[in-house]
């Protein structure tokens, strides 16, 4: 084996165990998400949403993957919507889903022509199209007796929709892991709510996924969105975890430390005269204060051995 060779062969092996590695991380958060939400239940059909994007791609490779493993029984459908993009190449997505030999669904709807009609040139397209898509799939949805629908966003996704709320829409919104329609008739899951996009990514270029770039918003220029996502990218590059914490702190809300006056009824909230004062701390814990030396000097004295236990008063 000439020396050439050789290097592909090591490469091709390193590539392999690089996939395997991102498979098992990527269903091991996967399927938590899938526990902690409880996603998916025997017997459900689950109808997963393909755009021809990497996360869909991805999300429908792990879903099959834990279905064989899986202590329940669920059946997954496979469904896109062709929405009429020029130059949206037809062929792609039947011809891969026809090698997995799955269930699959392609549906056509004009929907292109209505977001270039309604929506100025120049400006965001994804509002109204992600829109008209959601409202054919719920529809559809139903009519083949579909119990979920997997949309494929990820956990960078509910963290950029987090500030483009934030920042451009006044509200503390997200995207939940699990969603019922305002109509209850659907319920949204997103199995790859835990997962990092980088890790997505990777995965999808090692499996040589068939990407289908959406053209229709991919050529728009400083959307919001992307301006939010190269934000959280440098983040996440000068401060490593700040990501993690943030997600973490997403599912660690505290209503009664907010200001939201709908989540918690501070306009009723009073103190209970007939309460035995506890408190929350322990005085062992606090720090003692020397309020001659603050007078004198503008700093408070911490040294736990000079205490005050009595402060003088005045009454007019």
């Amino acid at each position: 084996m000439s020396q050439e060779s050789q290097s592909m062969t090591e490469l091709s092996k390193k590539q392999q165990t690089r996939q395997n590695k991102l498979q098992k991380k990527l269903r091991r958060e996967v399927g938590s998400a899938i526990a902690d939400y409880n996603m998916i239940e025997d017997g459900d059909r689950v109808m997963c949403c393909l755009s021809g994007g990497k996360d869909s791609y991805a999300m429908l490779d792990i879903l099959l993957n834990l279905q064989q493993r899986a202590p329940i029984n669920f059946e997954i459908v496979a469904v896109n919507l062709d929405q009429k993009q020029p130059g949206f190449p037809e062929d792609i997505l039947p011809a891969y889903l026809d090698s997995l030999g799955i269930a699959y669904h392609i549906l056509e709807k004009d929907t292109y022509s209505i977001v270039k009609e309604k929506i100025p040139e120049g400006k965001t397209t994804c509002s109204l199209c992600s829109r008209l898509r959601r409202g054919t799939l719920y529809g559809f949805a139903q009519h083949i007796g579909a119990t979920k629908i997997a949309l494929g966003h990820h956990r960078d996704d509910i963290i950029e929709t987090l500030f483009l709320n934030m920042f451009y829409g006044g509200k503390m919104k997200a995207m939940p892991p699990k969603l019922l329609s305002d109509d209850r008739a659907n319920v949204v899951i997103r199995p790859l709510a835990y997962c990092r996009e980088k890790d997505i990514a990777e995965y999808a270029e090692l499996k040589n996924f068939p990407i289908i770039p959406c053209n229709l918003c991919g050529s728009q220029e400083n959307l919001k969105r992307q301006a939010v996502k190269d934000m959280l990218k440098q983040w996440d590059k000068q401060h490593p975890g700040r990501i993690e914490t943030i997600y973490t702190a997403m599912q660690n809300t505290a209503p009664s430390q907010g200001v939201d006056r709908e989540q918690f009824d501070f306009v009723s909230l009073k103190r209970d005269p007939n309460a035995k004062n506890t408190g929350s701390v322990s005085e062992a814990d606090l720090p003692a204060f020397d309020f001659t030396d603050v007078s004198n000097s503008g700093h408070i004295n911490l040294d736990m051995t000079q205490r005050i236990d009595v402060v003088n008063t005045f009454k007019p």
